[in-house]
This record gives structure tokens, C-alpha cells and sequence, in this order.
């Protein structure tokens, strides 16, 4: 969905208190926290994350938000770190975690800053990728910059981590071509793996290898 549509509605649907849940789990929608309601990725990215096998196996989701996804990884046994620069998602997450009787450790990280020196089985980046300087933590979520710096960052920090399963999903709607560029100049590439299309908008999921 185009952001300025998906934004509208967000801030329109959030006028109430609202939840969202899937297999069973249940979490509170915080009007502060990227929504996966209206943002068709999650919804891939979970659907996909169903597939894994993912018994012990470490997993980090980089930018949690919501941490649905976290907290359905751990729910099929995996070791599950849940990181975001929103400190109302970190403790919107930490409640759900509670609630859910799902326990996972959440961190207050930029990117890999509270990360280092780890490595992790799965990675799982659901990025913002409008180019567009954020105004505020919340548009973190939807805005990687006026020049993309949130892949400049990424990229430059990802090769000390990187997994054999480092998984990030792009719509049709972003800059896919220049991201790619990006990556490459960090000795990276996006291998497709995954395709889906919804309501007509395209959604890939790429696995992010070193070159």
C-alpha cells in the first residue's frame, strides 16, 4: 500500500484502541508503534516465518515495532531477540511478552549498536524505505532518509552479523534498484527468494548475502 494511503488510514483506524492477532497471539496496536494491520509485509513476513523451522535456533528481528514476529518465532521455540530505536514499541513489546507468556529479551538498539558482537541463526529486517527524512521516532518506521542513510547505516554494520539466513522484505513501491546498489558497496547482495503479490502491490523477500 502507498504510504500516504496506508498512513491516512493508520491514523484514522487508531482513533480507538485496537489489537491485532495472529495464531493465537494478541497484541495491543500503539498509535506510536509501525501498525501490522494496513502494512501487507508483516503479514508476508509471518506467513513465511511459518514455514522455518526454528527450534533453538537463534533470531533477530532488527526494528521490531509491533514484535508480532518476534513473538510468533519464539512461540515455535526459537531463541528470539527483539531490537527498535521506539522505546513505546520496547515497552508495548515487553507488556504483549507478558500477556502472551512468550518470553523473549527486547533491546533498545539502533540498527546493531546494542548488538555487538552477536550473531544470530535468523535475521529479520522489515526496514522503511520512503525517502524521506523522519521527523520523529515514529516515522523511523516508515522514512529511511532524504539519501536512504538507514541502508547506508545497515549495510555498513550487517556484514560484522550477518547470518546465513539474513532476511529483508521490499515492496514494488520502493527504490529496489538503488538499494541494491547500496548493498553492493558493502560487498552485499539481495538474492529473491520469496514473491507475493497483494491487492495488486508486489512484496519480495530477499536473503542478503556477502559477496
Amino acid at each position: 500500500m502507498a504510504f500516504p494511503i496506508a498512513k491516512l488510514v493508520f491514523d484514522t483506524y487508531h482513533l480507538k484502541q485496537r489489537t491485532y492477532t495472529y495464531e493465537g497471539i494478541q497484541i495491543a496496536i500503539n498509535p506510536e508503534v509501525f501498525p501490522p494491520n494496513f502494512t501487507i509485509s508483516t503479514k508476508i513476513l509471518l506467513d513465511y516465518v511459518k514455514s522455518l523451522r526454528l527450534q533453538n535456533k537463534t533470531f533477530l528481528e532488527l526494528g521490531c515495532g509491533s514484535g508480532i514476529l518476534s513473538l510468533f518465532a519464539a512461540s515455535k521455540k526459537a531463541i528470539v531477540t527483539a531490537s527498535d530505536i521506539n522505546r513505546v514499541a520496547i515497552e508495548t513489546l515487553k507488556e504483549a511478552s507478558k500477556k502472551n507468556k512468550i518470553p523473549i529479551t527486547v533491546v533498545y538498539s539502533d540498527l546493531f549498536e546494542n548488538l555487538l558482537n552477536k550473531t544470530f541463526d535468523y535475521i529479520i529486517i522489515n526496514p522503511p524505505y520512503y525517502p524521506k527524512a523522519p521527523k520523529n521516532i515514529k516515522e523511523h518506521a516508515w522514512f529511511c532518509g532524504d539519501n536512504f542513510e538507514y541502508f547506508e547505516k545497515l549495510f555498513a554494520q550487517l556484514p560484522q552479523h550477518i547470518s546465513p539466513n539474513t532476511l529483508m522484505i521490499l515492496s514494488e513501491d520502493c527504490e529496489i534498484e538503488h538499494i541494491k546498489q547500496l548493498a553492493f558497496k558493502n560487498k552485499l547482495s539481495l538474492k529473491l527468494i520469496s514473491k507475493k503479490s497483494v491487492l495488486k502491490e508486489k512484496n519480495y523477500i530477499f536473503n542478503i548475502e556477502k559477496i
